[in-house]
């Protein structure tokens, strides 16, 4: 069976930019749209399956962290944000709210690729070692539920969490070693996130996204600690289900 080229969708304002990354990108076996406004952007991603938003933070008479917000609410679209050196402030924000990567401008070419293909093999479902073996359900711990053939994690009263692919495998990596020391190599290798792949806080990012969603207070967690220099540690006991 034919592959189906992996469809990037692009947000500048600047026409240059959206001619340049329309020929570079269609050439190396990516289908790439370009659009100038949010406007267009929640259109393509309303009418057809989008595997990577590479989303400009300064657009002309819009916001790109809010752009990057609204489609982070509705959608699990890895993000690789533009952003310019100046910008440094934005850039956090947006790493913590919404986006899975960044490249600064001006941008080499080759580089941008790398990281779109980056972004593109982090965001995958894989499986963890737990997830090989067909008959595991899923992960129950302090009242939550992981669901491994939904992607689905419930919350102790019931409500549905949305989880990034990212998100879902780093959980995944805890789950399976729960009450351990986990370094960074470790949670690399158990979530298939290479280390030649990760970018800069790649790994700090998703926890921060992850205490969000499964802690009272994120700024003192009690499931997901850190061990300073050692690395993550989940401590709740877990339980599976056949």
């Amino acid at each position: 069976m034919e592959s189906v080229a992996p469809h990037v969708l692009a947000l500048d304002d600047d026409p240059d930019v959206r001619n340049v990354l329309v020929q570079y990108l269609g050439a190396q076996d990516l289908r790439i749209t370009a659009v100038a406004s949010g406007r267009e952007m929640l259109q393509v991603i309303a009418d057809e399956p989008v595997d990577l938003l590479l989303l400009d933070l300064r657009l002309s008479g819009e916001d790109g962290l809010t752009l990057a917000r609204r489609v982070r609410e509705s959608s699990a679209i890895p993000i690789l944000i533009l952003s310019g050196k100046a910008e440094e402030a934005d850039l956090v924000m947006g790493l913590e709210l919404a986006a899975d990567d960044y490249i600064t401008k001006p941008f080499r070419l080759r580089e941008l690729l790398a990281r779109i293909r980056a972004v593109l093999r982090r965001s995958q479902p894989v499986e963890s070692n737990a997830q090989r073996d067909e008959q595991l359900r899923a992960y129950r711990f302090a009242g939550w539920e992981l669901n491994l053939r939904l992607h689905r994690l419930t919350s102790p009263d019931g409500r549905r969490v949305e989880l990034t692919n990212s998100e879902f495998n780093l959980l995944c990596a805890f789950l399976s070693a729960p009450q351990r020391v986990l370094s960074r190599d470790q949670l690399l290798e158990r979530s298939r996130v290479h280390a030649l792949e990760v970018y800069d806080r790649a790994i700090d990012v998703t926890m921060l996204r992850l205490r969000r969603k499964l802690e009272r207070d994120p700024s003192n967690p009690e499931l997901l600690r850190t061990e300073r220099g050692a690395g993550y540690v989940f401590m709740a006991p877990v339980s599976t289900m056949r």
